[in-house]
């Protein structure tokens, strides 16, 4: 589907998780999680969320693609893409941490 833009984000959560998702509104889908719209969503426990990376996509099926990738990572490559340290992602991908 195209159209509009689609992005895959990642949330610091209170209790020092991650969470990753898509969306094709960050600003709303942000305040969303922040006002625990959803009570069966994975931040609603988990305040407060801060957003610590995003990346824009034109396309859906390559925002699925990214965010179950994204999630399917480590802590440790989580954290290399958030501070963007690409070398040590790198790194973290060949030792398969």
């Amino acid at each position: 589907m195209k159209g509009k833009n689609f992005y895959v984000y990642m949330l610091h959560c209170g209790d020092e998780s991650y969470y990753t998702g898509i969306t094709n509104s960050l600003e709303r889908r942000m305040n969303e999680h922040i006002a625990g719209y959803d009570e069966l969503s994975y931040t609603h426990n988990r305040q407060p969320v801060k957003l610590v990376y995003s990346e824009i996509f034109q396309w859906v099926e390559d925002a699925i693609k990214r965010e179950k990738q994204i999630k399917g990572w480590s802590r440790n490559k989580k954290e290399a893409l958030i501070k963007g340290d690409f070398e040590l992602l790198k790194k973290l991908s060949k030792k398969n941490f």
